[in-house]
């Protein structure tokens, strides 16, 4: 089966297997997503107490992600990815039965979007690392884009059809359908062949590294890896006050848009659309670099305060869909490197640093920007949090160069002397000297010869011993350049600022890192 480098990751049989069971449970995700976030507003009103929900999800990523990436690195993976989705579909279903009958109301959801939220922990750092020897290094890029665009269309479908399910019946149904659709990761996980599996060699099995020092081990790999801990916290910053959307549009949509629960169905869609083009072009992207990951964070950000000063919903839409795509571009170049800039034995903690992130984000920024939204205004808080996350990129941007070796520096210098710049300077001088030099020998042929007047005789020291000046012959003309030598400008070099944008969109800076433990 043929595959374009856009989709290079589906060559690989279980990699497309565990792709289409994604997508399925993707779908049904999405679908729950939309059903607690719209019940939760719907019963409080509240943009805060939906932004709570959401850091009840988060705080145990938080506490346990840490100790995911442990067992990741320790434990076979499968067992602990069936239990996994076995506890997800219970918890969907407890979901179901709360909408239902309304037993437990509010508290209950709260209860149960913890108990969620402990799952992922513990499975999200084990499933990353598993999933990453389902293709081999050079497509891991590729699928890690190709994941965000199965994550993107799962959201459009689950958003889509939730919405108007919700409307419809309500968001009990949307539970049971994603309670149902983690039947297909387990499936998924059975037909996986374990012979066709990628992994660094034989030490990099689990039971190789039962000693190695645990979570302590782990902090002491990362606090050695300052590129990765600065795109880390740029990504923190973007992930709080960047890209908390299903706090904003909702309050947005419910508040100065006017749009309604329609309203807010038409903005996930046309997020999730972006997320898609977002994702086209990741997958793309021969190189996802820190480079990228500044380029599009501030891109994101600049968009965002522009989010905030737009007059109606189509307006709104119009704005997020390049923040969307912007947001898959930097989730899936932060995940990239983060697995292939540092050791494989490591890449277990490495993704539970990458969740913790992730929670502490949400954790921090989902209940700010509602509690903003309520205060101070929703349009006030995406101009606000928008100028804040633009700041801390151009931070960021500034450390990871010095980390790096100034590469932008000298991708900036480089950009203004190759040749191809200098080339059309030259030619038009070269122009201009052909056509002056025909017009100086005409009027040189045209013009009297000019007889050269003898100058008085200075003297020196006006006494015997005088010695004259010398003067030119009578009749001799003054010597001067030969007409055929060509005239040379002086060349002025100017100092160049450092730090334009311009170069933060390159992808190729990524080669200039060395990954480790390979």
């Amino acid at each position: 089966m043929a595959f374009g480098a856009t989709f290079a990751a589906l060559r690989h049989r279980n990699y497309r297997i565990w792709a289409i069971a994604g997508f399925v449970s993707v779908i049904g995700t999405w679908m729950q997503v939309l059903g607690v976030n719209w019940y939760v507003l719907a019963r409080t009103g509240s943009a805060t107490s939906m932004g709570f929900a959401i850091l009840l999800q988060a705080v145990p990523t938080l506490l346990l992600s840490v100790w995911g990436g442990a067992l990741a690195d320790r434990l076979p993976a499968k067992p602990l990815l069936i239990a996994a989705q076995g506890a997800h579909a219970a918890l969907a279903a407890s979901l179901a039965f709360v909408a239902l009958t309304g037993t437990g109301g509010l508290p209950a959801i709260y209860v149960i979007s913890l108990a969620a939220g402990a799952v992922s922990a513990i499975e999200g750092p084990v499933m990353g690392r598993w999933a990453s020897t389902l293709v081999d290094r050079e497509s891991l890029g590729n699928a890690l884009a190709l994941g965000s665009l199965t994550n993107s269309a799962g959201r459009i479908l689950g958003m889509s059809a939730g919405a108007v399910v919700v409307a419809a019946v309500g968001p009990a149904l949307l539970f049971v359908v994603n309670s149902v659709s983690f039947v297909a990761v387990v499936v998924a996980l059975l037909l996986v062949r374990e012979r066709e599996r990628y992994a660094a060699g034989p030490e990099a099995e689990p039971a190789a590294v039962a000693t190695d020092g645990g979570i302590r081990a782990g902090f002491r790999y990362l606090l050695g890896q300052p590129v990765v801990l600065v795109a880390l916290g740029l990504s923190f910053v973007l992930g709080s006050l960047g890209r908390n959307y299903q706090v904003t549009m909702a309050a947005m949509s419910d508040g100065p848009l006017g749009g309604g629960a329609a309203g807010y169905g038409l903005l996930s869609t046309v997020f999730a659309v972006g997320t898609v083009l977002g994702a086209l072009v990741a997958a793309r992207s021969r190189r996802l670099g820190y480079g990228v990951l500044v380029g599009a964070g501030l891109l994101a950000s600049v968009l965002q305060i522009v989010a905030g000063l737009a007059p109606g919903t189509l307006s709104f839409a119009a704005v997020i869909l390049p923040i969307a795509a912007a947001a898959v571009v930097i989730d899936t170049t932060v995940g990239a490197r983060a697995q292939l800039d540092t050791d494989y034995l490591m890449r277990g903690r490495v993704l539970a640093a990458l969740a913790v992130t992730g929670s502490v984000s949400s954790a921090v920024g989902a209940p700010l920007l509602g509690w903003l939204s309520e205060h101070a205004g929703p349009r006030q808080t995406l101009v606000l949090a928008g100028a804040v996350a633009a700041v801390g990129t151009v931070v960021a941007g500034a450390a990871l160069d010095g980390l790096r070796g100034r590469v932008l520096r000298g991708r900036v210098v480089e950009a203004l002397a190759v040749p191809a710049v200098r080339r059309p300077i030259r030619r038009v001088a070269s122009s201009a000297a052909r056509v002056v030099r025909p017009a100086a020998t005409l009027v040189r042929a045209v013009r009297p010869a000019r007889t050269v007047v003898p100058a008085p005789r200075p003297s020196v020291g006006g006494g015997a011993g005088r010695r004259p000046v010398p003067r030119p012959a009578a009749g001799r003309p003054t010597p001067s350049l030969p007409s055929h030598l060509p005239h040379r400008p002086s060349v002025v070099h100017h100092a160049t600022p450092l730090g334009t944008p311009v170069a933060l969109l390159d992808g190729a800076d990524s080669q200039d890192v060395t990954p480790t433990g390979r």
